[in-house]
This record gives structure tokens, sequence and C-alpha cells, in this order.
């Protein structure tokens, strides 16, 4: 395959700057063997009783840093934990970065270089008094690059670009499918029969990165740390066991269980890191339909969607979406996918 396939042109103007207000009055197309317009809130009568929602709890942090290596100022972006407490990060003016430097963000926040990796990157070991409370204080959100905030990210962003599962702090960027949930239409969802589960998978820098090579199969993924509960884990098996539908909401939440499960589709608890690539032609052992967003052409989040729901299926679904101007990316409409035939 190549990065061609997976390319399609859309309008600047679908590309959505802003969240639907309230969240679930975003559209929702429904792509099966057909084509159906709905909205968010129309999710619960779209399941079945027995259903299962695997939902990523994953809280976004305010993961852009700025620091000083003498007079030379860099930028930070952190991009995961590792094991033992320091971080992989990605550095802009990274030339003036050496092992052993020091780099201060503010007079009670530090971090010193650790290792020095290629593409940009490095692992960092940071010094604070309580960590996330430094990161509230200096660090600023890591919007994505197509949504512009020429005048700064602002306060009303802070709370659009969370989920209302945030619970883990982690993620550099918001698993944008759960944006789409609100308390109201959580209680829908239950009210129809339809249980919900909490996994948590940490959305890197890497998800902002481009696929460069045209050959597809010699792209290499990103690292992002997940976990699954063994209560999790034995929730997902019991329902498929009862012949109920495990439905992902999002692309982070499948790719974390179809990390975790076995041939057989059984999902163990999972404490680590992922980097599955997921492209047509995988056989999926777990998720049974896929609530997910919108993706930018050429990304590996389409070819994803591509692989649960069919090639020719999704080029379909954008077309129309296209056409009956849906508004695409982390704040746009969403799409319920059943699988594409195997």
């Amino acid at each position: 395959m190549n990065l061609s396939d997976f390319s399609y042109d859309l309008p600047s103007d679908r590309i959505a700057v802003a969240p639907a207000r309230p969240r679930d009055a975003a559209r929702l197309l429904h792509v099966g063997a057909g084509l159906r317009d709905h909205v968010v809130r129309d999710l619960p009568g779209l399941l079945r009783a027995g259903d299962l929602l695997v939902v990523n709890d994953t809280k976004v942090i305010p993961a852009q840093l700025e620091a000083w290596r003498g007079a030379a100022r860099v930028g930070i972006t952190l991009d995961r934990r590792l094991d033992d407490g320091c971080w992989r990060v990605l550095l802009r003016n990274a030339r003036r970065v050496r092992v052993g430097d020091l780099l201060v963000i503010d007079p009670e926040f530090s971090a010193a270089v650790v290792a020095v990796l290629e593409g940009g990157a490095a692992v960092l070991r940071f010094a604070a008094e309580d960590f996330y409370a430094a990161l509230a204080r200096s660090g600023a959100l890591a919007l994505p690059p197509y949504i512009a905030r020429p005048e700064g990210i602002t306060a009303q962003d802070k709370l659009d670009y969370q989920t209302m599962f945030a619970a883990n702090e982690g993620a550099v960027a918001a698993p944008t499918a759960g944006l789409h949930f609100t308390p109201e239409l959580a209680a829908a969802v239950a009210a129809a029969g339809v249980a919900m589960v909490r996994v948590t998978l940490h959305v890197g820098a890497g998800t902002f990165l481009p696929v460069r090579t045209e050959d597809v199969s010699q792209h290499r993924m990103h690292a992002e740390r997940g976990h699954i509960s063994a209560a999790a884990a034995a929730t997902i098996n019991a329902t498929r066991a009862a012949g109920g539908r495990i439905i992902p909401i999002g692309t982070t939440a499948l790719r974390l269980l179809e990390s975790a499960a076995d041939e057989a589709g059984v999902v163990a608890p999972f404490d680590g890191e992922t980097e599955i690539f997921i492209t047509p032609g995988y056989r999926f052992r777990v998720a049974d339909l896929l609530f997910t967003n919108f993706h930018l052409p050429r990304s590996t989040l389409l070819m994803l969607v591509s692989a649960f729901a069919g090639m020719a299926r999704i080029r379909a679904a954008y077309a129309h979406a296209i056409a009956a101007n849906y508004r695409f990316y982390s704040y746009g409409d969403a799409c319920l996918l059943e699988r594409g035939p195997a």
C-alpha cells in the first residue's frame, strides 16, 4: 500500500475549530452496508442491550513547555512518561542541547537532559516539588496544528479539549471521539442497556507527526503507554462471551484492546507501551463497531479506519461527509463504523 492510497481533498472550511455545543449535538454518520445520517445523541438507538462501550479515560496535560539553557530558548513537548520516571520529549532548538544540560523552565521547575535522540527527541528527568502542579503552572495545551489560535490557547479550549471521562493524567492530545459524550448521553446509553468500561491510553506527541514514507509498510508507529485493569479485561471478555458487541470509543481505545488481545480475542490486563500499527489486511480480534471522528488524509488513523470498515466504504463515507458538510478532525463530527467484510 502507498501513502497516496489514503489521500483525499478537504475544503479548509470543513475543519472544525470548535466543538458542537452541546457536544452530543454533533452529527453522526452510521457507516455499514449503507450510509445513514444521524446526530450523536441518536447513538443509544443504534446500539443493542448487552453491548459494551470502551472509553479512554486519559487526561490531557499542558504538554508544551518553554525552557532556557543559559541564554538559549528551548521548546519542549512532552511525549510519554517512561518506566524510570523520565519523560521522552520532542525539542525545538534541539541542536543546542547536550546530555547533562540543565533546562530551566521556571525557578522551581527544571529538567536534566538524560539522552539526546534522533529526530529532535530527548529524554529528560524533571525536577519539581509536584510535577503536575508545575505543568499546570508553566505548561500550555498542545492543540493540533490545524486548530489555529494566533492569540494563544483560550480558557474555553482547556475545557473543550478534555473528555468527560478524563481521570488519569498523561495525554498530550485528547482521545477526540470521547469529546462527543455528555452526562446526558452517557445516561441514555445506560438506559438502553449498554454498559461502559474504562481503559487508559495516553495519546503521545507522535499523533501530530505526519507519515513520511510513501511505502506505508516502512512507517514506524510511535509508542504510547496504556493500561487495562483486570476488572476491565474481565468485563470485556464476559460481554463477548455473552454475545454482546465491543464498541471502542475512538481509535485509541481500539488500539489498546487489540494490543492486549490474544489470537482468540481474549483481552488480558495490560500495563505497558504499544506500537501497534493497523492497516488494511489486519484481522481484528475484539472490536465489533467503532465510534470515531473523521481523520486527516494520509494519516495512520485513516489507515486504521480503512482497515476496520474497508477502504471502499471509508472512501464512500468520507465523500458523503464532505458533500453533506460534515465537520472534520478533532472538534468535528463523528461516525459509527461497522466492521467490513473480512
